[in-house]
């Protein structure tokens, strides 16, 4: 009988690439996959399932009382379900997994999509920041298999913790699409053939990340539009600045995508941005899935001087 490993992760799932090609790729090597994740009030609906999921509805979707709630939901789950690995995506995930290793003494795996405690939602609550570097303080020095998204990040957490991390970058999965066609696709997704289509994509658009100055920028832009799809705390103010600067025909937006869907937006654009700032660690050392999106997609990049994205 193949090895079951259970894949924990906050996010929807729908729009977690890295976590859905892990799975793929444990899948064809021959493990039993379980994807655990939850549900938000904006999620959409999951489509070509290949793995068996759970998703959470949790009583609260942010903040403290979140993550209590979801790691004291995982923990029930993981407890009363059978698995022979344990993979921890992210800090946020990481209690629960850690306790049912211990307590039922399986392998635990950790991927750290980012530097969790370096995000700037934490560097400006320092309190919150310092209760989340203590949890990672004591779990991580203890766990023998991690990986990360970039070698830069890598040496943060083998500094601090003297824990070797592997790398495993963003990159999509292969995909074959002939650009001939564009055209087509433009009228099915309602996107203008005459003017340039620059855009910013990902399901973390945030604060600091360069959304703000990129639709400033449109009221100098003439003849192309400036395409924002995903999600992220930062929408709803880019949503009002657009009304402020009157920039509804040259700013569009569009809600987060299945994977497949907003690569056919990503085949349409003339110019990819990516403009994360080197404000803190976690942004300093990005390396987005969308840098990977727009260079298979054939898209320019307009890129932040970041070291990583530099490489």
């Amino acid at each position: 009988m193949a090895d079951r490993i259970i894949i924990s992760v906050t996010s929807d799932l729908v729009t977690d690439q890295r976590v859905q090609r892990a799975a793929g790729t444990l899948k064809e090597a021959g493990y039993q996959v379980m994807l655990i994740g939850r549900v938000l009030p904006d999620s959409i609906e999951m489509k070509g399932k290949r793995f068996r999921i759970t998703r959470f509805k949790l009583w609260f979707n942010k903040g403290p009382l979140f993550y209590f709630n979801y790691n004291l939901r995982l923990f029930w789950y993981l407890l009363w379900n059978q698995a022979d690995i344990l993979l921890s995506n992210d800090l946020d995930t990481l209690p629960a997994n850690f306790l049912i290793s211990k307590i039922k003494g399986i392998p635990l795996v950790y991927d750290s999509h980012e530097y969790f405690t370096g995000v700037p939602e934490l560097t400006q609550r320092p309190r919150v920041q310092a209760i989340w570097k203590r949890i990672e303080s004591y779990i991580i020095p203890k766990i023998k298999y991690a990986y990360t998204v970039n070698s830069s990040i890598a040496q943060l957490y083998e500094d601090e913790y003297k824990v070797k991390f592997k790398v495993i970058r963003n990159m999509p999965e292969v995909k074959f699409q002939i650009r001939t066609d564009l055209d087509i696709i433009k009228r099915e997704l309602r996107l203008p053939s005459d003017k340039a289509i620059i855009i910013l994509q990902g399901a973390g658009i945030n604060i600091q990340r360069g959304a703000e100055e990129a639709v400033q920028a449109m009221q100098y832009v003439d003849n192309a539009i400036l395409l924002i799809v995903g999600s992220g705390d930062v929408i709803p103010a880019l949503k009002l600045m657009v009304v402020e600067l009157q920039l509804n025909e040259k700013v569009k937006f569009e809600p987060k995508k299945s994977p497949s869907e907003l690569f056919l937006y990503t085949l349409c654009a003339d110019l990819g941005l990516s403009l994360d700032k080197n404000s803190n660690l976690n942004y300093r050392f990005s390396l987005p899935n969308k840098i990977f999106d727009y260079i298979q997609a054939g898209v320019p990049i307009l890129a932040s001087d970041l070291p990583e994205i530099k490489k």
